[in-house]
């Protein structure tokens, strides 16, 4: 495995971390799996070396993150893996039981906490921008769990550059703890962060986490264009559905899986080697429903790919809507 540091900060994370909106319950989706079938994906991520993990509160609604907190404290040692979770989806039916407040901000730290069976996180995010909250009080309450000692790093997720641009420039006014990464929406067919919150985050040092590399399965070549695949997931992720599918998507995933074929290796290996190579990518965040993913996503890391190669990929693409910002 391979560790690089998170932004321009001294924390080290392996080169793929592991995120875990499949593990959980069915109440919550259909596709993901139990606690039982969840387990042996966690363990034999650490024993590839892989000590970067990603959940949400709201993934299950707490049961992703109950989950993973058992299964690290049964596989790993506390201070040998790094735990990442998120602030901001409704966990109930409350008024304050979302968004980014200083009250919301404190009550979901506590309880994250909780269900992680730990002290602290080291990487705590907020999941989208929060409109009906001014991003001074957001910034602040965040400072002050840094301060007291349950988050070590603070990160962001999906938002416009603007936004980002405001949030550094509005804790370093202030002296407050400032976000070290972004977790944001970035593959092969969805490259519209090439725009503006590329350049900005490493201009800034901020490490760069992508999720969905493999744009919920999709790049893997077994979608289609009528009733969208044979999975539970591919036939039953509205989410994926209004994000892809577009002609010139499916133009792309058919040069991945040539030259997967070409290669003697799968489509996801070389749309997640792809990502791999991109300037300021940290970790992507990877799922695995199957071992064989995870076991291809580690084997991805090997694969390098020449100019030649990457711009075939990348030329039949066509500027996208934005997309999971929501």
């Amino acid at each position: 495995m391979q560790y690089v540091n998170l932004g321009k900060t001294g924390l080290k994370v392996s080169r793929l971390c592991l995120g875990t909106m499949t593990y959980g319950s069915r109440e919550w989706r259909e596709w993901v799996l139990t606690e039982e079938e969840s387990r042996p994906f966690i363990k034999r991520a650490l024993e590839s070396g892989i000590n970067f993990f990603d959940t949400a509160d709201m993934y299950s609604l707490g049961v992703s993150e109950k989950i993973l907190g058992q299964a690290l404290k049964d596989f790993a040692k506390r201070d040998q893996v790094i735990i990442a979770t998120k602030v901001y989806n409704a966990m109930g039916d409350g008024p304050n039981d979302r968004g980014l407040s200083r009250k919301h901000i404190f009550d979901s730290i506590d309880a994250s906490l909780q269900r992680l069976q730990t002290d602290y996180v080291d990487l705590y995010q907020i999941h989208r921008w929060d409109n009906e909250t001014p991003i001074e009080e957001t910034l602040e309450a965040l400072h002050d769990v840094v301060k007291s000692g349950k988050v070590r790093y603070i990160g962001a997720s999906s938002m416009y550059a603007w936004q980002f641009a405001k949030a550094l420039y509005t804790a370093d006014l202030h002296g407050w703890t400032r976000f070290v990464s972004m977790q944001n929406h970035y593959n092969l067919v969805y490259r519209e962060e090439e725009r503006e919150v590329l350049p900005l985050s490493r201009a800034e040092g901020i490490g760069i986490i992508p999720w969905s590399p493999l744009a919920r399965g999709f790049l893997a070549g077994n979608r289609q264009k009528e009733g969208y695949g044979e999975t539970v997931r591919a036939k039953t992720d509205d989410f994926a559905h209004n994000l892809y599918y577009d002609e010139g998507d499916f133009e792309i995933v058919d040069r991945v899986v040539d030259l997967a074929k070409g290669r003697g290796v799968s489509p996801a290996q070389i749309a997640l080697a792809w990502l791999l190579h991109q300037p300021g990518v940290t970790a992507p965040i990877i799922g695995a429903s199957k071992l064989q993913h995870l076991e291809d996503a580690i084997a991805a890391l090997d694969i390098k790919l020449d100019d030649k190669e990457r711009a075939h990929l990348e030329e039949p693409y066509k500027p996208h809507p934005v997309l999971g910002h929501r």
